[in-house]
């Protein structure tokens, strides 16, 4: 193969690529809104709501490129936010709707954007020194979950700690510091959210990734 065939053979591949990019930020966009507005995407327990809407931040992290998982992550958030706009994303959410809708939006997507970007550089920066092929599948599933937990709840108390609706949750509790209230706040639904989603996100990326190199092949 001389010079110009492997330069339009690369231009082929390149637009390939491309499209099947699109196709799949398209199709998992599609997954995240389904799941967003059924009982597969969020789950309300006590103040909180447990949320499998990570496992399509995964899959992109893991199958696509960093940048397309922040864009899943950023639809998460989005859904999230429409659902707080609604009054169907949980008491607390619409409490702080109500005190500062600028920062409710930026509370839900944010964390979501940064969770998708850095899920994806971990899954990268595993993946060169992953032996097993199966290790940094592992990895950013379950690192994805936790930091959409410790970025959501970063942002909440940066920006809501002394508000009402929080305080009050923290009295409730009898929390009288940041992070006894986020003890008691995260409880064992971080826990369950983090283990189902490692779970599903581990297995549907790794199965998907392989059926991806097969049709590739």
């Amino acid at each position: 193969m001389n010079t110009s065939e492997q330069k339009i053979e690369s231009k082929r591949t390149a637009k390939s690529e491309s499209i099947y990019e699109l196709a799949a930020l398209g199709l998992l966009t599609a997954v995240s809104f389904i799941m967003a507005f059924t009982p597969l995407g969020f789950v309300p327990i006590g103040v909180l709501t447990v949320t499998f809407m990570t496992v399509p931040v995964i899959i992109a992290a893991t199958v696509l490129k960093p940048r397309d998982a922040a864009v899943i992550g950023g639809i998460f958030g989005m859904t999230s936010f429409i659902k707080t706009v609604t009054g169907t994303g949980g008491v607390m959410m619409a409490g702080l709707f109500q005190i500062n809708p600028l920062l409710t939006a930026i509370l839900c997507i944010v964390p979501r954007v940064l969770e998708g970007w850095l899920g994806g550089l971990i899954f990268q920066a595993v993946r060169r020194i992953d032996k097993t092929t199966f290790v940094s599948y592992m990895v950013a599933s379950l690192a994805v979950p936790v930091m959409n937990t410790i970025f959501f709840m970063s942002t909440l108390f940066l920006f809501f700690y002394r508000t009402k609706p929080i305080q009050d949750i923290a009295a409730s509790k009898g929390a009288d510091n940041i992070l006894a209230l986020f003890v008691a706040m995260v409880g064992i639904q971080a826990v369950v959210e983090a283990l189902v989603c490692f779970v599903l996100g581990t297995g549907v990326s790794k199965a998907l990734a392989v059926a991806l190199r097969k049709v590739k092949k």
